[in-house]
């Protein structure tokens, strides 16, 4: 998925909307846009969503409460009395391996995507990556910056270092490039494509979001200029001349890395 939106657990209305919003993924959320008092009632509309609801191509994850808080068990269960719904788990506060363990023992078949959102996670990230059933990291900016007492508010430097680590686990480990923050300004789409511009730049593939007009300025901004795919073009059309020996394009050696960063970009704007 390029991106994951998220929706308000104890909001079932709004399910149904953010399936059709065009996001590629909708995330239930238990954690943190559902109050301690409506913990409960958000569980049981979820679980009841998910044993009923279709949500055709789109992936679902539940983000569940963190490990340390009382509602973890709880969540779990509910997510194992709807395992037929094949739903994934968003699961907060990354930091230790045995974390990702206490998912997987409940949950053995459902792919996890590890939020990474303080100095510990960060710190351990690589453990973290390599946890069985983990399918992608994502980086939880704001709750990162809060742990370090840092204002990204103007300055996303502070959160240089941790996006980076973040993004060579993920590609040590094999898993897909990792998702980035949310950008709170919900009306500023040229903070939300500077984000993510910023993002792409360290090695991000895809976006958390918390509106549905976050989602179509994303994807747009994911697919290739005209230019590129003109460039991507001409680099295969001249390997596909000369398939032996060295192929130059416009005075520059067009070697493997070149023509996999081509297929790549045709890859991107047919999807």
């Amino acid at each position: 998925p390029r991106s994951y939106l998220f929706v308000p657990g104890d909001r079932p209305e709004r399910f149904a909307k953010a399936l059709a919003s065009g996001a590629d993924a909708v995330v239930l959320d238990l954690e943190d846009a559902v109050a301690p008092a409506a913990k409960a009632a958000a569980r049981a509309a979820i679980g009841e969503w998910l044993r009923g609801a279709a949500a055709g191509d789109v992936q679902v994850l539940v983000r569940l409460n963190d490990v340390a808080t009382p509602w973890f068990a709880d969540d779990l269960a509910m997510l194992a009395g709807c395992s037929a719904a094949r739903a994934g788990v968003m699961l907060p506060k990354a930091e230790q391996a045995s974390q990702l363990a206490a998912v997987r023992q409940v949950l053995p078949e459902a792919p996890v995507l590890a939020l990474v959102e303080s100095a510990a996670g960060v710190a351990n990230v690589d453990a973290v990556a390599a946890s069985p059933g983990v399918s992608r990291l994502a980086f939880g900016t704001l709750d990162f910056a809060l742990d370090l007492g840092i204002d990204i508010a103007d300055d996303a430097a502070g959160l240089a270092y941790a996006a980076s680590r973040i993004a060579i686990a993920s590609r040590a480990a094999g898993l897909a490039a990792p998702v980035a923050g949310v950008t709170p300004d919900l009306k500023n789409e040229a903070r939300l494509l500077a984000d993510f511009a910023w993002a792409r730049r360290l090695g991000f593939a895809a976006k958390l979001c918390i509106h549905p007009a976050q989602v179509a300025p994303l994807h747009a901004a994911l697919r290739p200029g005209d230019d590129e795919l003109a460039w991507a073009r001409r680099v295969l059309d001249a390997v596909a001349a000369q398939p032996s020996g060295a192929v130059q394009l416009d005075g520059r050696m067009v070697d493997r890395p070149v023509v996999l960063r081509a297929q790549a970009l045709l890859a991107r704007a047919g999807r």
